[in-house]
């Protein structure tokens, strides 16, 4: 080999060297778009109680989706297990045992923690209270994610919006519901401020998790329940045990599911990794929403061949009942500094965001395109 055919081969040599070192450096499992060594990177095993069985439609299903989407964006290294209520900790306990490190994170509705935390059924739902976008106009662009923060941070959760839904049924109930009689001494399940307004009505409210409701209306330890959207009620077979299918839901205009992270662990993490659950959260909200919403119209037609009757509050008591609503979050807001801080702070941003409401959009309608 010649002088020349020598430097040709040391040339050539050094080319692939140079290229074979770049497809390493961008090459899965070597560097990250943020800078960050991918071997550096901790592999994400959580586990992740969810306050409603992953069977449940638009409850459930929605954390597991969640999940999967980061599985796929991480190839494996944020992997969760979603454990349904129970089995590792109650439905009703998740923001506790975050709090406390037990797990290291839960997808739930903040409302179930009001009996601690009274403030926190504001960020679940207000009767009467906000549409799905507009909750999220106030978290996102009006402050109400800077809120949260402020109140769950000192007690050790990192709260991400995660989820959400719009409105439930107003419930299920043996009999008709026709006027304020007909709630007094009526046995009914109820979460949240609907619970205390159905309560000053005369009802005797109980507060069960969504998988102990069959079986209570069945035997009779209830009259009458509330849970979830009509998919969801139809899933648990509540059209099975009573007729009357009442709209609209007065008490939840919108449910919100939060992921409450332990804050020691969100913390921990790199920021490329607390990026990524923020946006698989956001996706999760969007996807939940758009999901849960395509899929109620089918349903309510099914139920009605079956014979549920569905039914709509009278205008006389729905105005009662929001009359006796706001008389609940008056009294909430005179004993709970940090309760009347919030819902002032929502209020103030609906003031605000009717007045584009007002001008931006039409009136509710039938959906007709020829206005028939």
């Amino acid at each position: 080999m010649s002088r020349r055919e020598a430097l040709v081969a040391v040339l050539i040599a050094f080319v692939v060297g140079v290229l074979a070192a770049g497809s390493l450096r961008s090459g899965p499992g070597v560097a990250t778009s943020g800078g960050e060594a991918r071997d550096a990177l901790p592999d994400v095993r959580w586990r992740v109680t969810s306050a409603f069985g992953t069977h449940l439609p638009a409850l459930g299903d929605n954390p597991l989706e969640v999940a999967e989407r980061l599985r796929d964006a991480t190839d494996g290294r944020i992997d969760w297990t979603i454990d349904d209520p129970g089995e590792v900790v109650p439905a009703f306990a998740i923001v506790e045992a975050v709090s406390r490190g037990k797990i290291e994170a839960g997808y739930t509705w903040l409302g179930y923690d009001q009996g601690r935390l009274g403030v926190s059924v504001l960020f679940g739902a207000v009767p009467f209270g906000m549409t799905p976008w507009e909750y999220t106009a106030w978290w996102v662009g009006g402050g109400g994610d800077v809120l949260a923060q402020e109140i769950y941070r000192p007690l050790g959760i990192e709260p991400i919006l995660c989820g959400m839904i719009g409105p439930e049924t107003a419930g299920w109930f043996r009999n008709e519901v026709n006027a304020p009689a007909d709630v007094e001494g009526l046995k009914i399940r109820f979460a949240g401020l609907g619970g205390r307004v159905m309560q000053r009505l005369g009802a005797s409210v109980t507060m069960l998790p969504g998988g102990e409701l069959f079986q209570a209306l069945e035997k009779g330890a209830i009259d009458a329940t509330e849970f979830s959207l009509p998919e969801v009620d139809a899933r648990l077979g509540f059209d099975r045990v009573a007729t009357y299918n009442y709209f609209p839901g007065w008490h939840q205009p919108h449910t919100t599911f939060h992921l409450v992270v332990h804050k020691p662990t969100w913390d921990a993490l790199p920021p490329s990794d607390r990026a990524k659950i923020e946006l698989a959260c956001g996706n999760g909200v969007y996807r939940n929403f758009a999901n849960a919403e395509a899929t109620q119209g089918p349903v309510i037609e099914r139920l009605a061949r079956a014979g549920v009757q569905t039914r709509s509050f009278s205008p006389s008591l729905l105005a009662i009942l929001e009359e006796a609503s706001n008389a609940v979050l008056a009294d909430e807001a005179a004993a709970d500094e940090v309760f009347a801080r919030v819902l002032a702070h929502q209020r103030a941003f609906r003031a605000s965001y009717a007045k584009w409401r007002a001008l931006a959009y039409p009136a509710a309608s039938d959906g007709d395109p020829d206005g028939g």
